[in-house]
């Protein structure tokens, strides 16, 4: 497929056109959205509602607002612009493409290696803070403020945030502080487009009256629509006459605004209103009709300020990836596994962080309503009220991406544990792959840091068998808490278990068999990648056993004696860091069942930040790629064969 862009110099003619400057911002807005538009499509994946609420915000700051035209974008005096929430950051991309800061072939390889990150990553040309976890903006922002202030440097900080995010905790400590500490050269707009995920802000966990909360903390709050830059301009202009207090802009947006299929949501059955284009790509089709749509509208108001058509350009394509192999969601297999138990355990109760369709649990909800809490982007709160559940005897399943829950709601998971009460932890997207939202999703640290609870079992399933047998043994089994870890992208094949297959706790499964050298791995992107391996480095001669351990945290010392006694060769393939994984827990074992002199223990996993890109290629970058683990091996060159894709480019979130 090929994809035609708008190139910088039609921009730059628009800003030299003699129209009024109103008209060049809806242009220059409308063209920045079609960019924008192109540029998801082409990475598979993004979020399309979020920057097209934004984008008539963003451009309005960099055209009209910020210093940066005179003073320049490196400069310590400059105007500071930044997103808290992340999700608009495609949108960001084209207004920055659109300014000289990034090239075509940058704007075109969102969510690739080497290319743009999936949310804000400071080493992107225009990207001011990286964006973590949400609800930290606006405390680093007022980092930034200050800074300027102590400085003695001119310049102000404008934070945009979403709805969504103010359901988090720090937004409220950053909102106090921020006007105790009197800090007045900052400006906080928050893109109110009403939708967080697909589900509508209020109905999830309402945020209002947004109005009466921001100003009763010391703020001066101004409202506009900010889908009209005339309304943006103004609330602006009268903010910038307040002294003494911080900003607070409330823009009301639509979400989508600028496409009409993307503007409206559906309504289910429930007569709920949901929004569909939160994130994701759009397919052939739909892809086809909004080109149509944008360049009509592009084309219609230059026809109405009588200016000369845009002249596009065609730009490079994509390959999809191969589909000849068969995948899984490892996550459809704990929904309804949960949903069936759930049927005659009364006790379950399932707390989600605005991520049930993501996390497969829309079954469970839909099923037993009166058992499903939606807690919105608070994981502190939920995991906390997880913690009183359980001290009243029910079982809460607490669900979120791991990357989130682990580390923001660690001290809450850890003194739910002293309590010595029971909770489970679906920990969805976990390890690197997908990894095109980028480092603040992938989720290479969980592991070490549930692995210094004492009472808290950590599980990882390879297929939907395995996943089945997961959820059972955590809700009618384990004694303690668990954690169960999942992929939430499609398997890149599904990992076929022995016929005989028992889930028994501390017991792995040999998938191959091999005398060289024996690995142990989990979750279905790492035991692919491992017996990809086995398969190539059996072309040598060479014979690698790769065993499927699940349990991560707990073992069977005597099987594990068994399964190694004859091997001098140990290797650990981890979907985590190489600190704090699998392979810490594992020699810590072998080491009190087992003299290691003489025994050669490796660790295969992240020694860095995982990159940003599709699976393949990040894999690919970090040697942990069957064809790089068996050169890492045997020393084979992997040259000599063919490679094949099988990963999907899609993401979630």
């Amino acid at each position: 497929m090929n994809y035609e862009i708008i190139p910088k110099s039609e921009f730059d003619r628009i800003l030299e056109s003699q129209i009024s400057y109103y008209n060049k911002l809806e242009i220059y807005a409308a063209m920045c959205r079609y960019n924008c538009f192109v540029s998801v499509k082409k990475a598979g994946s993004g979020h399309l509602g979020s920057s097209f609420s934004a984008m008539d915000i963003v451009v309005y700051l960099y055209l009209m607002e910020l210093n940066t035209k005179e003073v320049g974008f490196y400069s310590h005096e400059r105007d500071i612009y930044f997103s808290s929430k992340g999700h608009d950051v495609p949108g960001l991309y084209s207004v920055l493409f659109a300014l000289g800061l990034l090239t075509e072939k940058e704007l075109l390889s969102l969510r690739r290696l080497n290319g743009l990150d999936g949310h804000p990553d400071v080493s992107i040309k225009g990207i001011e803070a990286n964006t973590g976890s949400l609800g930290m903006g606006i405390s680093k922002g007022k980092g930034m403020a200050w800074a300027k202030k102590f400085l003695n440097l001119q310049g102000r900080i404008f934070v945009l945030t979403g709805d969504g995010e103010f359901q988090e905790g720090q937004i409220y400590e950053s909102l106090q502080s921020t006007a105790h500490q009197q800090i007045e050269n900052i400006t906080v707009i928050i893109d109110r487009n009403q939708y967080q995920t697909d589900r509508m802000v209020d109905s999830v966990n309402s945020i209002e009256d947004l109005e009466e909360k921001v100003s009763s903390f010391g703020w001066f709050v101004s409202r506009c629509d900010g889908n009209n830059f005339y309304e943006i301009e103004k609330a602006i202009e009268e903010s910038k006459r307040v002294i003494g207090m911080p900003k607070f802009i409330i823009a009301d947006t639509t979400k989508g605004y600028g496409l009409s299929f993307m503007e409206h949501p559906i309504i289910d059955e429930k007569g709920e209103k949901i929004y569909n284009w939160h994130s994701g790509a759009p397919d052939d089709e739909t892809y086809f009709n909004g080109i149509v749509e944008l360049k009509n509208t592009i084309s219609q108001l230059l026809k109405e300020f009588d200016i000369q058509p845009i002249s596009y350009k065609i730009a490079e394509g994509f390959i999809k990836s191969s589909d000849n192999v068969t995948r899984e969601y490892v996550t459809d297999a704990f929904g309804k596994t949960l949903s069936q138990i759930a049927e005659t355990r009364e006790d379950i109760i399932v707390l989600d962080g605005d991520l049930s369709a993501d996390c497969k649990l829309r079954p469970f909800e839909k099923k037993f309503p009166d058992r499903f809490i939606e807690n919105g982007i608070a994981e502190q709160d939920m995991v906390s009220m997880a913690g009183g559940l359980a001290r009243i005897g029910l079982l809460p399943v607490v669900s979120s991406f791991a990357s989130f829950l682990t580390s923001r709601a660690n001290e809450q998971i850890y003194n739910n544990a002293c309590e010595q009460t029971k909770i489970i932890y679906a920990c969805h997207f976990a390890g690197a792959i997908p990894a095109g939202p980028g480092k603040s999703h992938q989720s290479v640290r969980d592991i070490s840091l549930l692995g210094a609870i004492p009472n808290l079992t950590i599980i990882q399933p390879c297929n939907s068998e395995e996943m089945c047998a997961a959820v059972h043994y955590a809700v009618e089994e384990s004694p303690e808490n668990v954690a169960l870890r999942m992929v939430i992208g499609p398997s890149p094949g599904r990992i076929e278990l022995p016929s005989d297959y028992i889930f028994e706790p501390g017991i792995g499964t040999a998938l191959t068999v091999g005398v060289d050298a024996i690995m142990f791995a989990y979750g279905p992107v790492m035991l692919h990648e491992a017996l990809t391996a086995s398969d190539l480095l059996l072309s040598i001669g060479f014979g690698l056993k790769v065993v499927n351990m699940p349990w991560l945290n707990r073992f069977n010392q005597s099987w594990l004696y068994e399964i190694t006694q004859d091997y001098k060769k140990i290797i650990v393939l981890e979907d985590h860091s190489t600190f704090g994984g699998l392979g810490d827990q594992l020699l810590f074992n072998l080491s009190q069942i087992t003299n290691l002199n003489g025994i050669s223990f490796r660790k295969f996993g992240y020694d860095d930040y995982p990159v940003c890109g599709v699976p393949q290629e990040v894999l690919k970058y970090h040697k942990l790629d069957g064809y790089s683990l068996a050169k890492r091996i045997g020393g084979i060159n992997i040259d000599n064969f063919h490679h094949e894709e099988v990963y999907t480019v899609e993401a979630p979130q």
